[in-house]
């Protein structure tokens, strides 16, 4: 019912046309419900009606898939789930855009939008961020949902994706790249990863307001950073991009800032794949998937 009232909310304001993928039946009857009058697209994979496109789905499917032990019968049955036949729509052209995960496990949505969709060319990782609204403004944090444990490399390149996200809402990022260290007060290997990361930056994208290994409370208070590291490349900003050095870390703190402030969100925003899919959290309310 959520998907449906988002559905409905996006269609009325004219934020995006939906094209609604399940049981014909349930959508109507939902929709009659809701009072979700508009004449919109409706996707039965199981009905006889969608056999035509299904079969022609499948041929792509395999013909993109058959060197990795896929065969046209398992192509086939793969086009009778709603995440593997919306992605290859969206692969087609056929829709411009994909949101999935309200039900699904979040790996089994992920699944097939790499293997169907697949990452920009020279993107190594794929990643996740979220924007926070909060008192300060908005904050962009990443990566919320992929990256386990990212190296360094992984960790600049999900900062890039992040700042480019940031400025296509019409920000300039200042971006942190949080630690429980502080310019080298830790010389463990979790901590010199994150400088290793911002040495990266500062090389690859000189022109990028980021700094290295600090943490949470440095971050935020820019009286603090400003008396005890004026030399940062952050000193009298204002942060608005946090990147975390682990999945571990960032789910944690999202989780918390969310709860605790009652902010609202908008993604998990997927970065780095060659189309536009969003995949949400499990059980995401109408707002977060309108938002999306």
């Amino acid at each position: 019912m959520d998907v449906l009232k988002a559905a409905q909310l996006a269609f009325e304001e004219g934020i995006a046309t939906p094209v609604l993928l399940g049981d014909r039946e349930t959508i109507l009857e939902l929709k009659k419900k809701i009072d979700f009058n508009a004449d919109i697209t409706i996707i039965d994979m199981h009905s006889e009606e969608s056999k035509g496109i299904r079969a022609q789905y499948a041929e792509k499917f395999w013909n993109k898939r058959k060197r990795n032990c896929i065969t046209l019968y398992s192509a086939q049955a793969k086009m009778r789930e709603r995440n593997y036949f919306a992605a290859i729509m969206i692969h087609d052209g056929d829709a411009d855009g994909m949101i999935s995960g309200y039900s699904r496990v979040y790996s089994t949505v992920v699944k097939p939008v790499f293997e169907v969709i697949g990452k920009v060319v020279n993107v190594k990782k794929a990643a996740i961020a979220n924007i926070l609204t909060t008192e300060r403004g908005p904050m962009f944090l990443a990566d919320r949902a992929i990256n386990i444990e990212p190296t360094a490399e992984e960790l600049a390149d999900i900062t890039k994706m992040t700042a480019n996200v940031a400025t296509a809402f019409g920000f300039d990022p200042v971006v942190v790249m949080l630690s429980y260290s502080n310019f080298g007060s830790s010389t463990h290997s979790n901590a010199t990863k994150v400088r290793e990361a911002v040495e990266i930056l500062h090389s690859s994208v000189p022109e990028l307001v980021v700094d290295r290994d600090i943490q949470f409370d440095f971050a935020l208070n820019m009286e603090l950073l400003q008396s005890k590291f004026s030399f940062s490349k952050l000193a009298g900003k204002k942060v608005n991009t946090l990147i975390f050095p682990n999945f571990e870390a960032s789910n944690i703190t999202y989780k918390l800032l969310k709860e605790l402030n009652k902010a609202d969100s908008i993604g998990p925003i997927m970065l780095g794949l060659s189309k536009s899919v969003h995949i949400l959290q499990l059980g995401a309310s109408v707002n977060e998937i309108v938002n999306i």
